[in-house]
């Protein structure tokens, strides 16, 4: 398994916000430029993240995003699931039968990957953003 550059990008954007907050808004240039990442892509890795409720905008000339809690509160879980499928294979991940094959309730392997995918959650779970500042400089 590999985490997408959309996962590594937004938590990495979301560790720049956790470093600033409380002093305003950050425009999304200034995040492209210091992590390194192209504005667009940033702008289309925004929007889950603020429809998870993790961000909040502030429009005009100091306009920008800022975290909608502190960094404290919100874990790398948090910030991954809007961005990525954690599940390995298709069949943990949804509710509905007819995605995937016809053995899921009698497979010998499933338990396999309800277990990685439940590590893997755990581990993105315990760290949160705060956690994490002191290593963005």
């Amino acid at each position: 398994m590999r985490l997408s550059t959309r996962g590594e990008y937004g938590v990495r954007a979301m560790v720049a916000l956790a470093a600033r907050y409380g002093a305003g808004p950050v425009s999304l240039a200034e995040i492209a430029a210091q992590e390194g990442i192209s504005l667009s892509y940033l702008e289309q890795l925004i929007v889950p993240l603020r429809q998870a409720g993790l961000l909040e905008s502030a429009r005009g000339a100091a306009g920008g995003y800022r975290l909608s809690r502190n960094p404290a509160a919100i874990t790398v879980g948090d910030v991954v699931r809007p961005l990525e499928e954690i599940a390995l294979v298709e069949c943990v991940d949804s509710p509905d039968k007819e995605v995937c094959c016809e053995r899921r309730d009698t497979c010998t392997t499933r338990l396999v990957w309800e277990r990685l995918r439940d590590s893997i959650a755990a581990a993105l779970d315990s760290l949160t953003l705060a956690d994490l500042c002191p290593r963005a400089a």
